[in-house]
């Protein structure tokens, strides 16, 4: 093991976990200029108890440190200590119950750092989403109880984004529970602020936790339930059309994982109407809805009403030119839906190929996310053609069988 590798990827792990060098010392029982050493490469981890008492301090495995395939993996995902840190987050009554954190809210701050997640999250960096999110949650927290008026309105947007953020990050990597957790504090924080922008964000989070778990009709009813709300309220202002069209497509989706071909059709035809109102090119800056993006939302219901043929006929009328200007993450899911389709039809070859090619687009989707780690394994084990060696290769670095 080359120590300048392991020495880099044990400063990665102490800057992730937020830990300064004297208390990532103390954890290993060591000086701060061992810590110091060992991160330069100057000294060598070379007996298994200590590799074990690094890793433990990271709260990682010894793999994480010293298998290159592992420790790729182990920096795109979200992990288990993430997870833990949002959901003690989620589950913190100290600003709600008035606790003030010592400094008054920067809302400039603020706002800067919710369009940084907002950025991570479409481009699928898991990583940064765990490790921003608890902390910018309690900022957010502080802020409403701490600020009327506009500057509360503001700030309780920002909060329902970073809930929104967090429930959808989750989602992902189906950690339902904490999903619904997050989705649920922004519905309770919207209503109470009766803001269209607020209602709609949330609404499309418990909408999406609730078809989750297999609640899919109760999803599309509250779905269809907040777009009505906002229909008259509509008026021509780019953001709440996105908005309201983005209650659509999920809707769509729900009916469609639902079999409800006849529902998720017509529920396409509304949001293709209502994105070719913003424009062909159009696309918000932290939805993506737009005419793309509502095509893309099509092909993943016919794939969800299990009719790969009609996915892979309707995927060649999407413009490889409007795709290629989407962020990472509707890209990378468009193939995972794509490379899918092909699997329904039999087509292992092409599912592969285009579920490698989802991989160089954006690997976190790829590799971190449990749908797509199944479509692999399915793709190994599927009878026909040997699978491609990239495959095999793929399976190994994800941790799978080859």
């Amino acid at each position: 093991m080359d120590s300048r590798v392991i020495g880099r990827r044990v400063r990665y792990w102490r800057t992730r976990r937020d830990l300064s060098r004297a208390q990532f010392a103390d954890r290993c029982e060591r000086s701060v200029s061992w810590v110091d050493k060992i991160e330069a490469g100057e000294r060598a981890l070379v007996r298994l108890p200590m590799l074990e008492r690094v890793a433990a301090a990271l709260d990682i495995s010894v793999a994480a440190l010293t298998e290159d395939d592992t420790a790729e993996r182990a920096a795109q995902c979200l992990d288990a200590v993430e997870v833990q840190a949002l959901r003690t987050a989620l589950g913190s009554y100290d600003t709600i119950l008035g606790r003030r954190t010592g400094r008054d809210p920067d809302l400039a701050r603020l706002r800067a750092q919710v369009d940084h997640a907002c950025s991570a999250w479409l481009s699928s960096r898991f990583a940064v989403m765990g490790r921003v999110l608890p902390d910018l949650m309690r900022q957010a927290q502080a802020a409403v109880h701490a600020l009327d008026g506009a500057p509360r309105l503001e700030a309780t947007r920002h909060l329902v984004m970073t809930y929104r953020l967090a429930s959808s990050t989750l989602l992902k990597f189906e950690t339902t529970d904490v999903a619904w957790l997050a989705a649920d504090r922004a519905i309770t924080l919207a209503s109470e602020s009766d803001d269209l922008i607020c209602l709609a964000r949330a609404t499309r989070s418990v909408a999406r936790a609730m078809a989750q778990s297999g609640q899919l009709r109760t999803a599309l009813d509250v779905l269809i339930t907040m777009a009505d709300r906002m229909e008259p309220e509509l008026a021509g202002d780019p953001e709440l059309v996105s908005l309201y069209g983005m209650l659509l497509l999920p809707a769509e989706i729900a009916a469609a994982s639902d079999g409800d071909a006849a529902t998720a059709t017509a529920l396409h035809e509304q949001a293709d109407a209502v994105a070719r109102t913003l424009g062909p090119g159009y696309a918000h800056r932290t939805t993506a809805f737009g005419v793309t993006n509502v095509a893309l939302h099509r092909l993943a219901a016919l794939v969800r009403l299990h009719d790969g043929a009609a996915a892979l006929t309707y995927a060649r009328s999407i413009d490889p030119e409007a795709l290629a200007v989407l962020p990472r993450e509707r890209k990378a899911n468009f193939l995972l839906d794509l490379a899918e389709a092909h699997r329904q039809t039999g087509n292992t070859q092409d599912a592969g190929r285009v579920l490698l090619q989802a991989d160089r687009v954006a690997p976190e989707e790829v590799r971190c996310r449990p749908v797509a780690r199944q479509l692999l394994g399915q793709l190994l084990g599927q009878p026909g053609a040997p699978p491609l060696p990239q495959l095999r290769q793929l399976a190994l670095r994800v941790g799978l069988p080859a």
